[in-house]
């Protein structure tokens, strides 16, 4: 969940998606398997037989358009303001080096003005006119290029393949998915714990690029926590409910199952999770494995996820009012943390062959088929994880007891894409470090990448596979 920057292809589908964890979407409903994006309504569709989509995304709608329409609409408007900084970079002194020893020498130019300097010839010889023209020609192409994009998103005819599981537990919204395939009866359970902020299919997208169907493969008995949009009682969940109480549930239904030895995976918040359900459960469990999982939200400077915190704090009574964080300000909240790249990616979409649309298309679904967050998570995550950093501070309390990774006396790994453009690599190393006996990879792949990119297997799922054989074995 904290901030981000710009990324890799898979990554710039929610990074700049971001939208959250996390966060965020699934079509799944209860005991019902996804569709391909159902927004707006809570049928899903019969197991193998994609309805035609029905799409609204890209969410938030009006908020990217308005966008479009700012940076695109009338581009000329921005040449006063550009020849300002041109005229301005040209006249000032170019910074000249300090003695050593001595005050560190002033910041050279930015992006913009060296840009600038470099196109001065040409800008000098300019017709103004005429320049003024080809700005306005070009931001037009531009915006009908993204508004190109969108219509080709929200027309596509690909549908997700929906594949129905077993549901091995239940409880109110949530529940467990059993991806079993044939497994030994002393096969390792693997219960897989994906964010609260977006559906657990990121992980099932397709069946070329599956994580729990890898596993299954493998030998594991995978299980999957789906936790569906919030239901009247779960608007009214802390992170303790859900992890004392349905958490502990689903572990308890699992160690019910014949199997191997139980090794927790969190993916996102889902780490977070997966970390708070060992250390109460570390008896009933023999490995944590943490996958992009936040834990310094001040890592990288505090200005910015302060600032989250406070408009957190601002919107509380909203969020309260609606016993939910709408999906659609979670998804604004994500997208502004890298709005261009939600464009760039529109922009490309539309002359996207068709093997690689269908797969955008199949992404973007999962993308905007978002859910809201249980008012109380909301508060948690925005004003106390992020505004006060109460993880790495030792200050998040489960059941009134603080959540202290120092304490875990089971292995674990933390796998820390180097790519990540939501989780912060230096967030996701202020858990690792603090794990006593922690494993730390750091594969060259993004947040949403490391489990559907073309490169996942190779770089994720295969040393991910060999640290559970030597956990499972030891």
């Amino acid at each position: 969940m904290p901030q981000s920057r710009a990324n890799s292809p898979e990554d710039r589908s929610r990074e700049g998606h971001s939208q959250g964890d996390h966060s965020q979407g699934d079509h799944s409903q209860g005991a019902n398997s996804q569709g391909a994006n159902s927004q707006g309504s809570r049928s899903a569709p019969q197991a193998g037989c994609p309805e035609a989509p029905r799409r609204l995304g890209p969410r938030p709608l009006p908020q990217h358009l308005m966008l479009a329409l700012a940076l695109w609409g009338n581009s000329a408007l921005a040449w006063p303001s550009l020849k300002a900084a041109w005229q301005g970079s040209s006249k000032a002194p170019s910074p000249s080096p300090s003695p050593s020893p001595g005050p560190s020498p002033s910041p050279g130019p930015s992006p913009l003005a060296s840009a600038l300097q470099a196109l001065a010839p040409d800008l000098q010889k300019a017709d103004e006119a005429a320049l003024l023209d080809a700005l306005t020609l070009e931001g037009r192409r531009r915006l009908e290029h993204f508004l190109d994009g969108v219509l080709a998103y929200r027309r596509h005819p690909a549908a997700r393949r929906v594949t129905v599981r077993p549901v091995l537990w239940r409880e109110g919204t949530t529940v467990l998915r059993d991806y079993r395939n044939g497994a030994d009866a002393a096969a390792p359970r693997v219960l897989v714990i994906p964010s609260l902020v977006n559906r657990y299919y990121i992980l099932d997208l397709e069946p070329e690029s599956s994580f729990l169907a890898d596993l299954a493969s493998r030998g594991y008995a995978p299980f999957v926590v789906d936790w569906d949009a919030p239901g009247a009682e779960e608007q009214r969940f802390d992170l303790t409910r859900y992890i004392a109480g349905r958490l502990e549930g689903a572990l308890d239904a699992l160690r019910r199952e014949p199997g191997g030895p139980i090794i927790l995976v969190g993916y996102c918040m889902g780490g977070n999770l997966a970390l708070a359900l060992a250390l109460r459960r570390q008896a009933d469990v023999a490995a944590l494995a943490c996958l992009a999982t936040p834990w310094d939200f001040h890592a990288d400077g505090a200005t910015q996820a302060q600032l989250i915190g406070a408009v957190g704090r601002g919107m509380d009574p909203l969020f309260q009012a609606l016993g939910e964080m709408p999906v659609d300000l979670l998804q604004s909240f994500f997208a502004s943390l890298d709005p261009l790249s939600i464009l760039a990616k529109f922009r490309r979409f539309a002359d996207m062959e068709e093997v690689a649309a269908r797969r955008f298309v199949a992404l973007e679904d999962w993308l905007n088929d978002g859910v809201g967050l249980a008012a109380p998570v909301a508060r948690e995550c925005l004003t106390q994880w992020y505004g006060e950093n109460t993880p790495a501070d030792g200050r998040w309390l489960i059941a009134g007891q603080p959540v202290r990774p120092e304490e875990l006396r089971l292995p674990a790994l933390a796998m820390i894409p180097g790519n990540d453009r939501i989780v912060p690599p230096n967030s996701a190393l202020g858990l690792a470090r603090r794990l006593p006996d922690c494993e730390t990879l750091a594969p060259a792949a993004g947040h949403i990448g490391m489990m559907v990119g073309s490169s996942a297997r190779v770089r994720v799922w295969d040393p991910l596979d060999a640290w559970l054989r030597r956990t499972a074995a030891s």
